[in-house]
């Protein structure tokens, strides 16, 4: 991985194969990390907040979620990089590790959401290993870690557990959680759980590898997107324009 910075989040620039046989074996070693999938919203919520920021650079890898951030990376001298994007790493770990020993928890969504994305995954790839599904309440993350939580997942006994609590709160939650947690690796993958659960669509590859994803997410969820790309999008450009 070569870290390449970005307003202040230490971004990893890396082709997606590398990325995810990186992750295969951390799955399946005791050491206990978690990964953040970075777009351009989450690194504004860095530049804007410490705390975010100081729990994204926590994590063992930060990839380039969004088209803009592997533009940057190979402005910056990272030729090799890709986009590591949350829901084709969802994809791509359960495929390679059905009939192994890797377990999956999913851990977020709104009520029915994990369910469903376990029962379409399982279904799409024969022998991947559900430790369990949970549709936590939707309340502000507190300063301390549940020991209810904690008990559930550690008792479910997973090797990665998928984070989908949106950015950047998922982010904060790993940072909290990961000394309390047995299980590998935590791996926060955003709007993936809707995605490939069928509640909401997805971007046309072509929209994906052109950076235009954001026009086709905002049209779906004008109200909810708007400020996220129409007021950050403009701000992380011109913040990059002027180094800082």
């Amino acid at each position: 991985m070569t870290p390449i910075p970005i307003l202040g989040v230490r971004t990893d620039a890396l082709p997606f194969d590398d990325a995810i046989a990186t992750l295969l074996r951390w799955a399946a070693e005791p050491d206990r990390r978690y990964v953040c999938t970075c777009p351009v919203y989450t690194v504004m919520m860095c530049h804007e907040n410490p705390a975010v920021m100081r729990a994204v650079n926590g994590a063992d890898m930060i990839t380039a979620d969004g088209m803009p951030i592997v533009w940057v990376q190979r402005q910056r001298g990272a030729p090799q990089a890709e986009r590591v994007y949350g829901p084709d790493v969802l994809l791509a770990l359960c495929e390679q590790t059905a009939n192994t020993p890797i377990s999956h928890y999913f851990w977020g969504g709104l009520p029915g959401v994990p369910e469903e994305l376990a029962r379409r995954l399982t279904t799409r790839f024969p022998g991947l290993k559900v430790a369990g599904t949970y549709s936590p309440p939707v309340a502000p993350l507190g300063d301390q870690s549940d020991s209810a939580v904690v008990e559930r997942l550690n008792a479910a006994g997973p090797s990665i557990i998928w984070v989908g609590l949106g950015s950047p709160k998922q982010d904060q939650w790993m940072e909290l959680y990961r000394p309390h947690l047995t299980a590998p690796l935590l791996i926060a993958v955003g709007a993936a759980f809707d995605f490939h659960a069928g509640t909401r669509q997805q971007a046309p590859r072509w929209m994906q590898r052109t950076g235009l994803e954001w026009v086709f997410r905002l049209m779906q969820e004008p109200r909810r997107l708007a400020k996220r790309y129409l007021v950050y999008n403009p701000r992380f450009v011109w913040a990059v324009l002027r180094g800082k």
